[in-house]
């Protein structure tokens, strides 16, 4: 008979395909976790508007990027929480619609503006997550700025907002570029700082009550 010490750590992997494999799992879990918290928060009035709908929308966007990497474990969602015993029906709700709740039941800026809203946040989640893995390509980075900068221009007060007019200046040096030329790692730099204070300008300008399309 083997003997089992109650003191021995238990694995869950033996190799570094099944320790990934775990660690994406668990990833995964915490996303959901945290989309649930986050649903609960907004629900309970803990938190803004403003400040619910761009972390709402990082979780639902890393949660796509996770499910991508764990499709080979995870079949479905409802799955994957059954197996682990996940009782997080306000994060499974989020998921299964995929946009924010200001965009669901948006009312008071009308529908449409819920929807530009969500779509220029992620906009600007996409660009600087593109910056961060060192995309530095005027072919990478040139699509990504353009829809940045045409779904930022929907908004009225947008002409008075600094970040537009340092978006619009990026455009215009990454158009002048080869499609294989690449901005050096200062401009790198320069570009994520002003993309982000452009990012914390717009939602300023969104819980401030100035923007209404």
């Amino acid at each position: 008979m083997t003997n089992i010490s109650l003191d021995e750590e238990v694995r869950l992997f033996t190799n570094n395909a099944e320790r990934e494999k775990y660690n994406l799992l668990g990833t995964l879990y915490g996303i959901i976790v945290a989309l649930d918290y986050l649903e609960r928060a907004y629900v309970r009035d803990a938190i803004t508007a403003a400040q619910y709908s761009p972390a709402c929308t990082r979780l639902l966007s890393q949660y796509m990027t996770m499910l991508k990497l764990v499709k080979d474990s995870v079949p479905s969602i409802e799955q994957f929480m059954t197996r682990y015993r996940m009782d997080n029906p306000a994060a499974l709700h989020r998921i299964q619609v995929g946009v924010p709740a200001t965009v669901e039941h948006s009312s008071e800026a009308g529908p449409e503006t819920g929807k530009w809203i969500a779509e220029t946040t992620q906009n600007f989640i996409t660009f600087m997550d593109a910056l961060k893995l060192r995309l530095r390509a005027k072919d990478q980075l040139h699509p990504i700025l353009q829809e940045l900068v045409t779904g930022y221009a929907r908004f009225k007060g947008s002409k008075d907002w600094e970040g537009r007019s340092k978006m619009v200046s990026w455009l215009i040096t990454l158009n002048s570029m080869k499609a294989s030329e690449e901005i050096t790692e200062e401009q790198s730099r320069q570009l994520s700082f002003d993309v982000e204070h452009a990012y914390a300008e717009f939602f300023r300008s969104l819980s401030s009550g100035k923007e209404r399309s």
